[in-house]
Protein backbone atom coordinates (compact mmCIF):
# COMPACT_ATOMS: atom_id res chain seq x y z
CA UNK A 1 0.00 0.00 0.00
CA UNK A 2 1.55 3.16 -0.66
CA UNK A 3 0.45 6.02 1.80
CA UNK A 4 0.80 9.32 0.91
CA UNK A 5 1.38 10.41 4.78
CA UNK A 6 4.52 8.41 4.71
CA UNK A 7 5.60 9.73 2.03
CA UNK A 8 5.44 12.99 3.01
CA UNK A 9 6.85 13.20 6.78
CA UNK A 10 9.12 10.68 6.51
CA UNK A 11 10.35 10.74 3.11
CA UNK A 12 10.42 7.38 2.13
CA UNK A 13 10.25 6.49 -1.24
CA UNK A 14 8.01 3.23 -1.12
CA UNK A 15 6.27 1.04 1.41
CA UNK A 16 9.34 -1.67 0.17
CA UNK A 17 11.77 0.03 2.17
CA UNK A 18 9.70 -0.08 5.50
CA UNK A 19 9.46 -4.14 5.26
CA UNK A 20 12.12 -6.58 6.83
CA UNK A 21 14.72 -7.61 4.20
CA UNK A 22 14.34 -10.69 2.07
CA UNK A 23 16.50 -14.15 1.99
CA UNK A 24 18.47 -14.98 -1.04
CA UNK A 25 15.32 -17.11 -2.42
CA UNK A 26 13.48 -13.83 -2.10
CA UNK A 27 11.67 -14.79 1.10
CA UNK A 28 11.75 -13.27 4.53
CA UNK A 29 13.79 -15.17 7.05
CA UNK A 30 12.30 -16.80 9.35
CA UNK A 31 14.05 -16.16 12.20
CA UNK A 32 12.96 -12.12 11.78
CA UNK A 33 8.86 -13.18 11.36
CA UNK A 34 9.05 -15.29 14.45
CA UNK A 35 10.52 -12.38 16.48
CA UNK A 36 8.10 -9.92 15.06
CA UNK A 37 5.60 -12.05 16.20
CA UNK A 38 6.60 -12.73 19.65
CA UNK A 39 7.18 -8.51 20.03
CA UNK A 40 2.99 -8.22 18.91
CA UNK A 41 1.47 -11.44 19.82
CA UNK A 42 2.90 -11.43 23.10
CA UNK A 43 5.25 -14.37 24.65
CA UNK A 44 2.41 -16.90 25.04
CA UNK A 45 2.15 -17.04 21.16
CA UNK A 46 4.21 -19.29 19.31
CA UNK A 47 5.31 -18.53 16.15
CA UNK A 48 2.78 -19.19 13.48
CA UNK A 49 2.72 -22.18 11.61
CA UNK A 50 1.70 -21.01 8.37
CA UNK A 51 3.36 -22.26 5.70
CA UNK A 52 2.30 -19.10 3.37
CA UNK A 53 5.82 -17.02 3.98
CA UNK A 54 4.38 -14.48 1.37
CA UNK A 55 1.24 -13.76 2.72
CA UNK A 56 -0.29 -10.08 3.04
CA UNK A 57 0.39 -9.78 6.51
CA UNK A 58 3.74 -11.21 6.60
CA UNK A 59 4.55 -8.83 3.29
CA UNK A 60 3.32 -5.44 5.34
CA UNK A 61 4.65 -6.34 9.05
CA UNK A 62 6.95 -3.71 10.31
CA UNK A 63 10.08 -4.23 12.69
CA UNK A 64 9.91 -3.25 16.29
CA UNK A 65 13.06 -0.89 15.66
CA UNK A 66 11.85 2.42 13.89
CA UNK A 67 15.41 2.79 12.67
CA UNK A 68 14.94 -0.43 10.58
CA UNK A 69 12.16 1.69 9.10
CA UNK A 70 13.77 3.99 7.37
CA UNK A 71 11.86 6.93 9.78
CA UNK A 72 14.87 7.55 12.16
CA UNK A 73 12.75 11.09 13.22
CA UNK A 74 10.63 9.20 15.10
CA UNK A 75 13.33 8.45 17.67
CA UNK A 76 13.44 9.45 21.00
CA UNK A 77 16.88 10.45 20.71
CA UNK A 78 16.28 12.49 17.12
CA UNK A 79 16.63 16.32 17.49
CA UNK A 80 13.91 18.54 16.12
CA UNK A 81 13.71 21.94 15.31
CA UNK A 82 11.61 22.81 18.01
CA UNK A 83 12.81 21.47 21.10
CA UNK A 84 13.58 24.59 22.53
CA UNK A 85 10.22 25.30 22.93
CA UNK A 86 9.92 21.99 25.36
CA UNK A 87 13.51 22.07 26.99
CA UNK A 88 14.02 24.09 30.53
CA UNK A 89 17.00 26.00 29.95
CA UNK A 90 17.68 27.86 33.50
CA UNK A 91 20.46 30.11 32.09
CA UNK A 92 17.88 31.49 29.14
CA UNK A 93 15.31 31.42 30.74
CA UNK A 94 16.71 33.89 33.65
CA UNK A 95 18.02 36.19 31.36
CA UNK A 96 14.91 36.43 29.24
CA UNK A 97 12.48 37.21 32.73
CA UNK A 98 15.61 39.25 33.40
CA UNK A 99 15.04 42.03 30.77
CA UNK A 100 11.04 41.99 31.13
CA UNK A 101 8.46 44.69 32.52
CA UNK A 102 5.19 45.10 32.75
CA UNK A 103 5.20 48.51 30.92
CA UNK A 104 4.18 47.51 27.75
CA UNK A 105 1.38 48.89 25.23
CA UNK A 106 -0.03 45.02 25.70
CA UNK A 107 0.29 45.13 29.78
CA UNK A 108 -0.92 48.82 30.30
CA UNK A 109 -3.80 47.65 28.18
CA UNK A 110 -4.48 44.37 30.71
CA UNK A 111 -3.93 46.14 33.81
CA UNK A 112 -6.31 49.41 32.46
CA UNK A 113 -9.26 46.31 31.47
CA UNK A 114 -8.66 45.10 34.93
CA UNK A 115 -8.55 48.73 36.52
CA UNK A 116 -11.80 49.58 35.06
CA UNK A 117 -13.79 46.48 35.58
CA UNK A 118 -12.60 46.97 39.50
CA UNK A 119 -13.82 50.67 39.62
CA UNK A 120 -17.06 49.57 37.27
CA UNK A 121 -17.45 46.70 40.58
CA UNK A 122 -17.43 49.32 43.36
CA UNK A 123 -19.45 51.95 41.25
CA UNK A 124 -22.40 49.52 40.89
CA UNK A 125 -22.22 47.63 44.16
CA UNK A 126 -20.84 50.20 46.77
CA UNK A 127 -21.12 53.96 44.92
CA UNK A 128 -24.41 53.29 43.76
CA UNK A 129 -26.18 51.84 46.17
CA UNK A 130 -24.98 54.64 48.94
CA UNK A 131 -26.12 57.57 46.25
CA UNK A 132 -29.31 55.31 45.93
CA UNK A 133 -29.85 56.01 49.48
CA UNK A 134 -29.05 59.51 50.19
CA UNK A 135 -30.98 60.85 47.15
CA UNK A 136 -33.76 58.86 47.44
CA UNK A 137 -36.76 61.89 48.12
CA UNK A 138 -38.26 60.64 51.61
CA UNK A 139 -41.88 59.50 50.98
CA UNK A 140 -44.08 62.52 53.02
CA UNK A 141 -47.16 61.69 54.41
CA UNK A 142 -49.54 64.08 52.55
CA UNK A 143 -52.19 61.59 51.66
CA UNK A 144 -52.46 59.91 54.90
CA UNK A 145 -50.30 58.31 57.42
CA UNK A 146 -51.50 54.88 59.97
CA UNK A 147 -55.32 56.09 61.19
CA UNK A 148 -56.87 58.39 58.84
CA UNK A 149 -54.47 57.17 55.51
CA UNK A 150 -54.32 55.12 52.94
CA UNK A 151 -51.29 53.12 54.32
CA UNK A 152 -48.84 53.58 56.65
CA UNK A 153 -46.08 54.60 54.69
CA UNK A 154 -47.86 57.87 53.60
CA UNK A 155 -47.60 56.95 50.28
CA UNK A 156 -50.66 59.44 48.18
CA UNK A 157 -53.04 56.60 46.32
CA UNK A 158 -53.83 57.11 42.55
CA UNK A 159 -57.58 57.79 43.10
CA UNK A 160 -59.98 58.41 39.86
CA UNK A 161 -60.24 62.05 38.85
CA UNK A 162 -56.75 62.40 39.77
CA UNK A 163 -56.99 63.94 43.21
CA UNK A 164 -53.48 64.47 44.14
CA UNK A 165 -52.66 67.04 46.65
CA UNK A 166 -53.37 69.85 44.46
CA UNK A 167 -56.42 69.35 42.52
CA UNK A 168 -56.67 69.27 38.39
CA UNK A 169 -59.27 71.31 38.83
CA UNK A 170 -57.23 74.18 40.07
CA UNK A 171 -56.99 77.14 38.11
CA UNK A 172 -53.28 77.76 36.70
CA UNK A 173 -53.54 81.30 37.86
CA UNK A 174 -54.28 80.09 41.43
CA UNK A 175 -50.72 78.16 41.78
CA UNK A 176 -49.55 80.78 43.15
CA UNK A 177 -50.19 83.76 45.15
CA UNK A 178 -48.50 86.71 46.98
CA UNK A 179 -47.92 86.70 50.88
CA UNK A 180 -50.59 89.05 52.37
CA UNK A 181 -47.59 90.36 54.48
CA UNK A 182 -45.70 91.03 51.25
CA UNK A 183 -47.04 91.31 48.31
CA UNK A 184 -43.47 90.96 46.27
CA UNK A 185 -43.10 87.59 47.98
CA UNK A 186 -45.15 84.87 45.98
CA UNK A 187 -46.16 82.01 47.21
CA UNK A 188 -46.61 78.16 46.41
CA UNK A 189 -49.87 76.04 46.39
CA UNK A 190 -48.95 73.24 48.10
CA UNK A 191 -52.54 71.90 48.44
CA UNK A 192 -56.03 72.40 46.88
CA UNK A 193 -59.31 71.01 46.80
CA UNK A 194 -62.34 72.52 44.42
CA UNK A 195 -65.02 70.13 45.04
CA UNK A 196 -65.73 70.17 41.33
CA UNK A 197 -66.64 66.75 40.81
CA UNK A 198 -70.27 66.25 41.68
CA UNK A 199 -71.43 63.54 44.65
CA UNK A 200 -68.61 63.28 46.36
CA UNK A 201 -68.72 61.49 49.90
CA UNK A 202 -66.51 61.24 52.89
CA UNK A 203 -67.34 58.15 55.07
CA UNK A 204 -64.58 56.76 56.06
CA UNK A 205 -62.05 55.58 53.29
CA UNK A 206 -63.90 57.75 50.73
CA UNK A 207 -61.46 60.12 50.13
CA UNK A 208 -57.83 60.46 50.57
CA UNK A 209 -57.64 63.98 52.20
CA UNK A 210 -61.46 64.29 53.99
CA UNK A 211 -63.16 62.45 56.37
CA UNK A 212 -66.69 63.22 57.83
CA UNK A 213 -66.86 61.33 61.56
CA UNK A 214 -69.61 60.21 62.75
CA UNK A 215 -70.19 61.50 66.63
CA UNK A 216 -71.87 63.98 68.37
CA UNK A 217 -69.78 66.84 69.68
CA UNK A 218 -70.20 67.13 73.60
CA UNK A 219 -67.65 69.31 74.42
CA UNK A 220 -69.40 71.98 73.56
CA UNK A 221 -72.89 70.69 74.42
CA UNK A 222 -73.84 70.52 70.33
CA UNK A 223 -77.73 70.34 69.91
CA UNK A 224 -76.63 68.03 66.48
CA UNK A 225 -74.92 64.55 65.70
CA UNK A 226 -72.39 64.82 63.38
CA UNK A 227 -73.17 62.35 60.22
CA UNK A 228 -71.72 61.95 57.38
CA UNK A 229 -74.64 61.81 55.29
CA UNK A 230 -74.84 65.60 55.83
CA UNK A 231 -71.75 65.95 53.84
CA UNK A 232 -71.90 66.28 50.15
CA UNK A 233 -70.06 68.34 46.91
CA UNK A 234 -72.29 69.41 44.45
CA UNK A 235 -72.86 72.10 41.69
CA UNK A 236 -68.79 72.70 42.50
CA UNK A 237 -68.98 72.93 46.48
CA UNK A 238 -68.58 71.16 49.43
CA UNK A 239 -71.82 71.30 50.87
CA UNK A 240 -72.38 70.81 55.15
CA UNK A 241 -76.36 70.74 55.80
CA UNK A 242 -77.97 71.07 58.95
CA UNK A 243 -81.72 69.92 58.76
CA UNK A 244 -84.12 68.80 61.46
CA UNK A 245 -83.98 64.90 62.03
CA UNK A 246 -86.31 62.48 64.51
CA UNK A 247 -84.65 61.74 67.12
CA UNK A 248 -84.96 58.03 67.18
CA UNK A 249 -83.26 57.55 64.32
CA UNK A 250 -80.80 59.94 64.92
CA UNK A 251 -79.04 59.17 68.45
CA UNK A 252 -81.71 60.70 70.63
CA UNK A 253 -81.07 64.65 68.97
CA UNK A 254 -83.39 66.56 67.03
CA UNK A 255 -80.50 68.07 64.44
CA UNK A 256 -78.29 66.37 62.26
CA UNK A 257 -75.80 68.49 60.07
CA UNK A 258 -72.03 67.44 59.27
CA UNK A 259 -68.31 67.98 59.99
CA UNK A 260 -65.34 66.91 57.69
CA UNK A 261 -61.52 67.08 58.68
CA UNK A 262 -57.96 66.02 57.27
CA UNK A 263 -56.77 64.48 60.61
CA UNK A 264 -53.96 62.42 59.86
CA UNK A 265 -54.27 62.94 55.84
CA UNK A 266 -53.41 65.81 55.10
CA UNK A 267 -51.70 68.88 57.47
CA UNK A 268 -49.49 71.90 57.06
CA UNK A 269 -46.77 74.12 58.66
CA UNK A 270 -46.81 77.51 58.26
CA UNK A 271 -48.19 79.50 55.09
CA UNK A 272 -51.40 80.92 53.98
CA UNK A 273 -55.08 79.05 54.05
CA UNK A 274 -57.77 80.24 52.36
CA UNK A 275 -61.61 79.08 51.82
CA UNK A 276 -64.09 80.75 49.85
CA UNK A 277 -67.65 80.03 51.36
CA UNK A 278 -71.42 81.07 51.35
CA UNK A 279 -72.12 80.85 54.69
CA UNK A 280 -75.49 79.19 55.95
CA UNK A 281 -79.11 80.97 56.60
CA UNK A 282 -79.10 84.93 56.63
CA UNK A 283 -77.07 87.67 57.56
CA UNK A 284 -79.50 89.00 60.37
CA UNK A 285 -80.96 85.50 62.22
CA UNK A 286 -78.51 84.12 65.23
CA UNK A 287 -78.14 80.70 66.08
CA UNK A 288 -76.04 78.93 63.37
CA UNK A 289 -72.75 78.22 64.11
CA UNK A 290 -70.94 77.44 60.80
CA UNK A 291 -66.78 77.10 61.10
CA UNK A 292 -63.55 76.68 59.20
CA UNK A 293 -60.53 76.09 61.38
CA UNK A 294 -57.21 74.10 61.75
CA UNK A 295 -56.10 72.27 64.69
CA UNK A 296 -52.68 70.42 65.82
CA UNK A 297 -52.50 66.91 64.73
CA UNK A 298 -51.83 65.45 68.24
CA UNK A 299 -55.40 66.18 69.21
CA UNK A 300 -59.14 65.14 67.01
CA UNK A 301 -61.56 67.46 67.19
CA UNK A 302 -64.51 65.63 68.61
CA UNK A 303 -62.45 63.01 70.21
CA UNK A 304 -62.40 64.38 73.81
CA UNK A 305 -59.19 61.89 75.48
CA UNK A 306 -57.31 62.82 72.24
CA UNK A 307 -57.54 66.62 73.24
CA UNK A 308 -57.32 66.51 77.18
CA UNK A 309 -53.91 67.94 78.34
CA UNK A 310 -53.49 69.05 74.83
CA UNK A 311 -55.77 71.38 73.82
CA UNK A 312 -55.50 75.03 73.69
CA UNK A 313 -51.31 74.44 74.64
CA UNK A 314 -48.86 75.97 72.97
CA UNK A 315 -45.80 75.97 75.35
CA UNK A 316 -42.54 74.78 75.46
CA UNK A 317 -41.77 75.70 78.51
CA UNK A 318 -41.27 73.71 81.92
CA UNK A 319 -42.75 75.89 84.79
CA UNK A 320 -45.70 76.60 86.32
CA UNK A 321 -47.97 76.96 83.05
CA UNK A 322 -47.82 73.08 82.89
CA UNK A 323 -49.00 72.39 85.85
CA UNK A 324 -52.77 71.70 86.85
CA UNK A 325 -54.89 75.30 87.15
CA UNK A 326 -51.49 77.08 87.07
CA UNK A 327 -50.35 76.80 90.60
CA UNK A 328 -47.70 75.11 92.44
CA UNK A 329 -48.63 71.34 94.21
CA UNK A 330 -50.46 71.48 97.46
CA UNK A 331 -49.69 75.56 97.15
CA UNK A 332 -51.92 78.64 96.23
CA UNK A 333 -49.39 80.19 94.09
CA UNK A 334 -48.77 82.15 91.88
CA UNK A 335 -51.38 84.69 93.32
CA UNK A 336 -52.97 85.90 89.55
CA UNK A 337 -54.18 81.98 88.97
CA UNK A 338 -56.45 82.34 92.04
CA UNK A 339 -58.54 85.50 91.51
CA UNK A 340 -59.06 87.93 88.27
CA UNK A 341 -60.56 84.91 86.26
CA UNK A 342 -63.51 82.73 85.32
CA UNK A 343 -66.04 84.26 87.10
CA UNK A 344 -68.46 81.08 86.33
CA UNK A 345 -65.29 78.86 88.42
CA UNK A 346 -65.00 81.26 91.02
CA UNK A 347 -62.61 83.45 89.52
CA UNK A 348 -59.70 81.23 89.40
CA UNK A 349 -57.39 81.51 86.12
CA UNK A 350 -57.58 78.19 84.84
CA UNK A 351 -59.31 74.57 85.11
CA UNK A 352 -57.06 72.85 82.90
CA UNK A 353 -55.42 69.26 83.67
CA UNK A 354 -51.72 70.58 82.80
CA UNK A 355 -50.01 70.07 80.02
CA UNK A 356 -50.22 66.11 79.50
CA UNK A 357 -46.90 66.13 76.81
CA UNK A 358 -44.99 69.21 78.36
CA UNK A 359 -41.33 70.60 78.51
CA UNK A 360 -41.00 68.81 82.07
CA UNK A 361 -42.61 65.08 80.94
CA UNK A 362 -39.23 63.08 83.08
CA UNK A 363 -37.05 61.51 81.04
CA UNK A 364 -38.36 57.79 79.62
CA UNK A 365 -42.16 59.21 80.14
CA UNK A 366 -44.48 58.30 76.90
CA UNK A 367 -43.91 61.64 74.69
CA UNK A 368 -43.50 61.68 71.31
CA UNK A 369 -40.08 63.70 71.33
CA UNK A 370 -38.50 65.49 70.21
CA UNK A 371 -35.47 65.27 72.46
CA UNK A 372 -33.33 67.96 72.81
CA UNK A 373 -29.78 67.61 73.57
CA UNK A 374 -29.88 67.83 77.09
CA UNK A 375 -32.33 65.20 77.02
CA UNK A 376 -35.37 67.50 77.90
CA UNK A 377 -38.47 67.17 75.55
CA UNK A 378 -39.88 69.57 73.63
CA UNK A 379 -43.06 70.59 74.55
CA UNK A 380 -46.29 69.67 72.55
CA UNK A 381 -49.41 69.93 71.99
CA UNK A 382 -52.73 70.78 70.01
CA UNK A 383 -53.28 74.33 69.35
CA UNK A 384 -56.46 76.17 67.83
CA UNK A 385 -56.32 78.56 64.72
CA UNK A 386 -59.46 79.44 63.34
CA UNK A 387 -60.27 80.82 59.80
CA UNK A 388 -63.43 81.76 60.98
CA UNK A 389 -66.45 80.70 63.38
CA UNK A 390 -69.71 82.64 62.05
CA UNK A 391 -72.13 84.91 63.72
CA UNK A 392 -75.00 87.03 63.58
CA UNK A 393 -74.51 89.81 66.32
CA UNK A 394 -77.12 92.72 66.55
CA UNK A 395 -78.89 91.88 63.42
CA UNK A 396 -75.32 91.97 61.44
CA UNK A 397 -73.33 88.91 60.12
CA UNK A 398 -70.00 88.78 61.71
CA UNK A 399 -67.29 86.44 61.90
CA UNK A 400 -64.47 85.47 64.89
CA UNK A 401 -61.21 85.23 63.29
CA UNK A 402 -59.48 83.68 66.65
CA UNK A 403 -56.37 81.80 68.00
CA UNK A 404 -56.61 79.81 71.66
CA UNK A 405 -54.02 79.92 74.14
CA UNK A 406 -52.87 77.82 76.88
CA UNK A 407 -51.25 78.45 79.63
CA UNK A 408 -53.31 81.49 80.41
CA UNK A 409 -51.92 85.43 81.05
CA UNK A 410 -53.05 87.09 84.37
CA UNK A 411 -56.79 87.83 83.81
CA UNK A 412 -56.71 86.61 80.19
CA UNK A 413 -55.01 89.89 78.80
CA UNK A 414 -52.62 89.18 76.55
CA UNK A 415 -49.78 92.06 75.56
CA UNK A 416 -51.96 93.72 72.99
CA UNK A 417 -49.71 97.15 72.49
CA UNK A 418 -49.11 98.66 68.94
CA UNK A 419 -45.77 96.49 68.51
CA UNK A 420 -48.03 93.39 68.63
CA UNK A 421 -51.26 94.14 66.95
CA UNK A 422 -52.19 95.62 63.90
CA UNK A 423 -55.50 96.49 62.64
CA UNK A 424 -55.83 97.01 59.13
CA UNK A 425 -59.59 98.15 58.95
CA UNK A 426 -60.98 99.62 61.94
CA UNK A 427 -64.53 100.06 60.53
CA UNK A 428 -64.57 96.59 59.87
CA UNK A 429 -62.81 94.72 62.58
CA UNK A 430 -62.09 95.17 65.83
CA UNK A 431 -60.59 93.32 69.04
CA UNK A 432 -63.31 91.13 70.63
CA UNK A 433 -63.94 91.95 74.29
CA UNK A 434 -63.93 88.10 74.89
CA UNK A 435 -60.59 87.18 76.01
CA UNK A 436 -61.56 83.47 77.31
CA UNK A 437 -62.56 81.28 80.60
CA UNK A 438 -61.48 78.55 82.70
CA UNK A 439 -60.28 76.05 79.80
CA UNK A 440 -59.16 78.83 76.95
CA UNK A 441 -57.73 82.34 76.73
CA UNK A 442 -57.95 83.69 73.46
CA UNK A 443 -56.87 86.23 71.02
CA UNK A 444 -59.93 87.23 68.10
CA UNK A 445 -60.63 89.92 65.92
CA UNK A 446 -64.11 90.13 65.15
CA UNK A 447 -65.28 91.61 61.66
CA UNK A 448 -67.82 92.32 59.21
CA UNK A 449 -68.69 90.00 56.77
CA UNK A 450 -70.07 90.89 53.19
CA UNK A 451 -73.50 90.77 54.19
CA UNK A 452 -74.84 89.44 50.56
CA UNK A 453 -72.27 86.12 51.10
CA UNK A 454 -75.55 84.24 52.97
CA UNK A 455 -76.96 80.78 51.62
CA UNK A 456 -80.65 82.99 52.19
CA UNK A 457 -79.19 86.47 50.63
CA UNK A 458 -76.90 86.99 47.18
CA UNK A 459 -75.56 83.86 48.06
CA UNK A 460 -71.82 85.06 46.76
CA UNK A 461 -68.71 83.51 47.91
CA UNK A 462 -66.39 84.75 49.96
CA UNK A 463 -62.43 84.53 50.75
CA UNK A 464 -61.81 83.74 54.39
CA UNK A 465 -58.24 82.55 55.96
CA UNK A 466 -55.31 82.98 57.56
CA UNK A 467 -51.50 83.34 57.32
CA UNK A 468 -49.11 82.32 59.78
CA UNK A 469 -45.40 82.06 60.72
CA UNK A 470 -44.72 79.27 63.08
CA UNK A 471 -42.33 79.86 66.31
CA UNK A 472 -41.47 82.85 68.55
CA UNK A 473 -38.70 84.98 66.79
CA UNK A 474 -40.91 86.93 64.33
CA UNK A 475 -43.59 84.74 64.73
CA UNK A 476 -47.10 85.85 63.46
CA UNK A 477 -50.52 85.43 62.33
CA UNK A 478 -52.85 87.70 59.50
CA UNK A 479 -56.42 86.48 59.36
CA UNK A 480 -58.26 87.71 55.65
CA UNK A 481 -61.91 88.19 55.34
CA UNK A 482 -63.76 88.88 52.37
CA UNK A 483 -60.52 88.58 50.55
CA UNK A 484 -58.38 91.24 52.35
CA UNK A 485 -55.65 91.06 55.32
CA UNK A 486 -57.94 92.69 58.56
CA UNK A 487 -55.25 92.33 61.21
CA UNK A 488 -52.27 90.24 62.82
CA UNK A 489 -51.03 89.00 66.04
CA UNK A 490 -47.21 88.73 66.30
CA UNK A 491 -45.87 86.67 68.96
CA UNK A 492 -44.50 88.94 71.46
CA UNK A 493 -48.21 89.33 71.96
CA UNK A 494 -47.87 85.96 74.25
CA UNK A 495 -44.86 86.83 75.95
CA UNK A 496 -44.04 85.72 79.52
CA UNK A 497 -46.33 86.82 81.70
CA UNK A 498 -44.66 87.89 85.59
CA UNK A 499 -47.68 87.78 87.36
CA UNK A 500 -48.52 83.93 86.48
CA UNK A 501 -44.78 82.78 86.32
CA UNK A 502 -45.36 81.68 82.70
CA UNK A 503 -43.28 81.80 79.34
CA UNK A 504 -43.74 82.51 75.95
CA UNK A 505 -46.32 80.84 74.41
CA UNK A 506 -45.38 79.57 70.43
CA UNK A 507 -47.46 80.50 67.18
CA UNK A 508 -48.09 77.00 66.84
CA UNK A 509 -45.13 74.66 65.33
CA UNK A 510 -47.24 71.78 65.08
CA UNK A 511 -48.74 70.13 61.52
CA UNK A 512 -51.73 71.78 61.36
CA UNK A 513 -55.12 70.39 59.80
CA UNK A 514 -58.17 71.68 58.43
CA UNK A 515 -62.03 70.98 59.73
CA UNK A 516 -65.35 72.78 58.29
CA UNK A 517 -68.55 72.25 60.18
CA UNK A 518 -71.85 73.80 60.56
CA UNK A 519 -72.45 73.51 64.64
CA UNK A 520 -75.45 74.37 66.31
CA UNK A 521 -75.63 75.12 70.44
CA UNK A 522 -76.55 77.49 72.90
CA UNK A 523 -72.87 77.82 73.74
CA UNK A 524 -72.24 80.27 71.03
CA UNK A 525 -74.31 82.78 71.79
CA UNK A 526 -78.41 82.45 71.75
CA UNK A 527 -80.48 80.51 68.95
CA UNK A 528 -83.38 82.15 67.10
CA UNK A 529 -85.37 78.80 66.90
CA UNK A 530 -88.69 80.78 65.65
CA UNK A 531 -86.67 82.56 62.60
CA UNK A 532 -84.22 79.88 61.76
CA UNK A 533 -85.10 78.12 58.78
CA UNK A 534 -84.04 74.26 58.13
CA UNK A 535 -81.90 72.78 56.07
CA UNK A 536 -79.52 75.42 56.55
CA UNK A 537 -76.25 74.58 54.22
CA UNK A 538 -72.57 75.92 53.96
CA UNK A 539 -70.71 75.91 50.83
CA UNK A 540 -67.20 76.10 50.31
CA UNK A 541 -66.57 76.51 46.86
CA UNK A 542 -62.05 75.54 47.51
CA UNK A 543 -60.17 75.24 50.14
CA UNK A 544 -56.69 76.29 49.29
CA UNK A 545 -53.07 76.08 51.06
CA UNK A 546 -49.87 78.01 49.82
CA UNK A 547 -46.31 78.14 51.30
CA UNK A 548 -43.02 79.79 50.75
CA UNK A 549 -41.04 78.45 47.66
CA UNK A 550 -38.51 77.98 50.32
CA UNK A 551 -40.14 76.90 53.36
CA UNK A 552 -42.49 73.67 52.08
CA UNK A 553 -44.00 72.12 55.17
CA UNK A 554 -47.29 69.47 54.50
CA UNK A 555 -47.39 66.02 56.31
CA UNK A 556 -48.95 65.18 59.45
CA UNK A 557 -45.85 63.34 60.57
CA UNK A 558 -42.39 65.73 60.28
CA UNK A 559 -39.48 64.96 61.08
CA UNK A 560 -39.50 67.49 63.65
CA UNK A 561 -42.82 67.12 65.19
CA UNK A 562 -43.50 63.81 65.09
CA UNK A 563 -47.18 62.31 65.67
CA UNK A 564 -47.67 59.10 64.11
CA UNK A 565 -46.33 57.32 66.33
CA UNK A 566 -47.83 58.51 68.90
CA UNK A 567 -51.14 58.48 67.38
CA UNK A 568 -50.45 54.20 66.86
CA UNK A 569 -49.85 53.78 69.92
CA UNK A 570 -52.89 55.46 72.17
CA UNK A 571 -54.85 54.15 68.92
CA UNK A 572 -58.73 54.16 70.92
CA UNK A 573 -57.94 57.79 72.03
CA UNK A 574 -58.49 58.68 68.48
CA UNK A 575 -61.15 56.86 67.56
CA UNK A 576 -63.59 56.16 70.03
CA UNK A 577 -65.14 59.68 70.85
CA UNK A 578 -66.88 58.20 73.88
CA UNK A 579 -63.61 58.65 75.76
CA UNK A 580 -63.98 62.09 77.39
CA UNK A 581 -60.93 61.69 79.22
CA UNK A 582 -57.26 60.02 79.69
CA UNK A 583 -57.27 59.17 82.98
CA UNK A 584 -59.26 56.89 84.99
CA UNK A 585 -62.49 56.20 84.93
CA UNK A 586 -62.44 56.92 80.73
CA UNK A 587 -59.32 56.27 79.10
CA UNK A 588 -57.51 54.53 81.99
CA UNK A 589 -53.75 56.47 80.90
CA UNK A 590 -51.49 57.08 83.01
CA UNK A 591 -50.36 61.11 82.49
CA UNK A 592 -46.90 61.34 81.60
CA UNK A 593 -44.33 62.34 85.03
CA UNK A 594 -43.77 66.15 85.45
CA UNK A 595 -40.58 67.05 87.21
CA UNK A 596 -42.30 69.81 88.34
CA UNK A 597 -44.81 67.92 90.08
CA UNK A 598 -43.78 65.08 92.10
CA UNK A 599 -40.53 64.64 90.82
CA UNK A 600 -38.95 61.89 88.06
Amino acid sequence: MNSPLLRQEYGVSSTTSLLPPRGQDGSRSSSTASEYDMGFAGPSRSPSPSTHENSLSDKYALQLDLEDWGASALHVSTPEPDDYLHTPDPKRDLKSDKGGHIFTARGIANLGCLFLLVVLMLMLFLVFPIFSHLSKKKLTQQGGFNLGGTNATGQIPSIPGNRGVIDVDTPREAHTKASYMNQNDMWDLVFSDEFEVEGRTFYPGDDPYWEAPSLHYWGTNDLEWYDPSQVTTKGGALQITLAKADPVSNHNLTYRSGMVQTWNKFCFTGGLIEASVILPGSNNVHGLWPAVWTMGNLGRAGFGASLEGLWPYSYDSCDVGTLPNQTYPGTSKPLAALQNGDPDHGNVLSFLPGQRLSACTCPGESHPGPVRKNGDYVGRSAPEIDIFEATVDSGIGKVSQSVQWAPFNAGYEWLNTSDNLQIYHPDMTVLNPYHGGAYQQTTSGLSLTDQDCYELDTGCYSIYGFEYKPGFDAGYITWISSGEAVWTIYSGGLGPDTETEIGARIISQEPMYIIANLGFSLNFGGIDFENLQFPATMSIDYIRVYQPSNAHNIGCDPPDFPTATYIETYKEAYTNFNLTGWSFPNFNQTVPKNRLNGGC
